[in-house]
């Protein structure tokens, strides 16, 4: 289970405004238009950092409107584990190397995207392998290499 602050820094890092993390500032005000009340900039940061563990639920209705997800978001597991999942294909949409192989994958028939499905499994594998046997994490760049 993922906590309050997990979920409002997940929303931060993952919903961007023009490639770049909005800002607290941004946030309170978008929050405070939504809501019709207020939300300080220190407030959605506490928030964020753990500092501040009980919001209102008018507080997490205006984050969730802010953020376009659903206020469940915040409370329900299963919701939670949803969303994560659309935020994180649609971080993945943005890259332009999985858009063109998403569009690839399209234009093929059954066949042709199991067999890629297979590919790219296989080429998953292998890379979780190596950077194991280099003793660093799966799925993240070696020395610096983005």
């Amino acid at each position: 289970m993922s906590s309050l602050a997990g979920k409002v820094d997940k929303l931060f890092t993952t919903i961007r405004a023009n490639g770049r993390e909005y800002t607290y500032e941004e946030v309170a005000r978008g929050c405070s238009e939504l809501s019709g009340g207020t939300f300080s900039k220190t407030y959605v940061w506490q928030l964020r950092t753990g500092q501040r563990t009980n919001p209102t639920k008018r507080h997490l209705e205006a984050l969730a409107a802010f953020f376009r997800v659903p206020v469940a978001y915040f409370f329900d597991d299963d919701t939670a584990d949803r969303v994560d999942s659309q935020l994180a294909l649609a971080s993945a949409m943005g890259n332009a190397e999985v858009r063109d192989i998403a569009l690839r994958a399209m234009s093929m028939d059954d066949s042709g995207r199991k067999s890629l499905a297979r590919i790219i499994r296989e080429v998953s594998m292998l890379h979780a392998a190596t950077g194991a046997a280099r003793g660093r994490q799966p799925n993240r760049p070696a020395d610096g290499a983005e």
